[in-house]
């Protein structure tokens, strides 16, 4: 019987590791958006604190110096929670676009993994045919051989 191997075996194996590498792409930018996002998070939640902070100084009385330096404070904290949003924003878009490429890339290696499933099938199918075509040739080689005798 002959051994089976598929024509495009190469750029299958080719595709996997582009999937492979998609994979690797993918989980690396969910990571970061994923950094980026909590850091976000505990800038937001720094402001939050300080703002209660801040009410509960005002509430038992502070005064101007301390007012105009959380003032400073929560506007520095504004402008960081401004430049994260951008990042996060940015790794959002980024994770998204590698998340697209992982799908194609996904889409084409099950093409070529059915593709092969086919090509077996039809591989399976001529080998029986093959091996019917030889057991009939038997099969009149011996009958043949009793008439003869």
């Amino acid at each position: 019987m002959v051994q089976y191997t598929y024509r495009f075996e190469k750029i299958l194996t080719i595709r996997e590791q582009e999937k492979q590498q998609t994979e690797m792409a993918y989980k690396e930018s969910v990571r970061t958006f994923e950094e980026f996002a909590n850091r976000l998070y505990e800038l937001l939640k720094k402001k939050e604190d300080l703002i209660t902070y801040q009410n509960d100084r005002l509430a038992s009385g502070s005064t101007v110096d301390e007012i105009h330096h959380y003032a400073k404070f929560i506007d520095s904290l504004e402008h960081s929670i401004t430049d994260m949003q951008q990042k996060v924003m940015q790794a959002r878009a980024k994770m998204n676009w590698h998340e697209q490429k992982l799908v194609e890339k996904n889409l084409e290696v099950r093409k070529f993994e059915k593709m092969r499933e086919k090509d077996f099938q039809a591989f399976k199918v001529e080998q029986d045919r093959l091996e019917m075509v030889q057991l009939d040739e038997l099969s009149s080689l011996m009958y043949s051989k009793k008439e003869f005798r």
